[in-house]
């Protein structure tokens, strides 16, 4: 959702996507992305359609920074995608008690966290913002089905994150705010309230591919200057 929303809101094409893609030189993920329309409750938003193969690989910080070094992004965007793998393996080496460099990630470690992280950074950098403002999260009760089985919401990662961090309930069930979405957030030095005074000179809204019973899975963006 934070991928889509970024990338709408920069009014990027799919092919201008798949350009920065290619700079992580990693070929598992080329031509993996496409921007899409999708609708709501009769509201036309955009999505992300990610196709990667399957693989098993579970990999840890060092291997990850290295993914990174190794790639052709800017400065920026690989100091943002450091830092919030960084703030991952924190929160889940307090989890499991072990030291950041001993974790092994699991879905966090896969192809497609690797992309939405790198690529979310490299388009916040593209942006240019001076401020970065987030509404208080949505948090929810029920069961995440994860690596480690079955799992209470929020997940044992997003409350070690969660410190400092304005939420409020929501009324559906499960996972609403992910450990990838939340290091990002974090990373990204995101400030957290109600809309800043601005003028709103372009928006666009993302929905993510899980349906809750009684609220749209979506976010509204806007981009403006003071």
């Amino acid at each position: 959702m934070m991928l889509s929303g970024l990338a709408a809101i920069a009014g990027l094409d799919n092919a201008a996507l798949r350009d920065l893609a290619a700079e992580l030189k990693l070929p598992e993920l080329a031509d993996c992305l496409r921007l899409e329309e999708r609708e709501v409750n009769a509201i036309s938003g955009w999505g992300c359609a990610i196709s990667l193969p399957h693989e098993h690989a579970h990999r840890n910080l060092a291997d990850i920074e290295a993914i990174v070094a190794a790639s052709d992004l800017p400065d920026q965007a690989r100091e943002l995608s450091v830092k919030a793998f960084r703030i991952l393996a924190e929160a889940e080496a307090a989890v499991h008690g072990k030291k950041p460099a001993e974790v092994t990630f699991h879905e966090v470690g896969a192809l497609d966290s690797i992309l939405d992280i790198c690529l979310a950074c490299r388009l916040y950098g593209l942006l240019e913002l001076d401020r970065f403002v987030c509404s208080p999260l949505p948090l929810a009760d029920g069961v995440i089905n994860c690596a480690h089985g079955a799992l209470a919401s929020p997940a044992p990662a997003v409350l070690r994150m969660l410190a400092g961090i304005p939420v409020r309930g929501f009324s559906g069930a499960g996972e609403t705010v992910t450990p990838t979405a939340l290091a990002l957030l974090k990373a990204l030095g995101a400030d957290f309230g109600p809309w800043p005074a601005m003028r709103v000179e372009r928006t666009a809204i993302s929905f993510g591919s899980k349906v809750f019973m009684d609220a749209p899975n979506g976010a509204i963006w806007a981009l403006g200057s003071w």
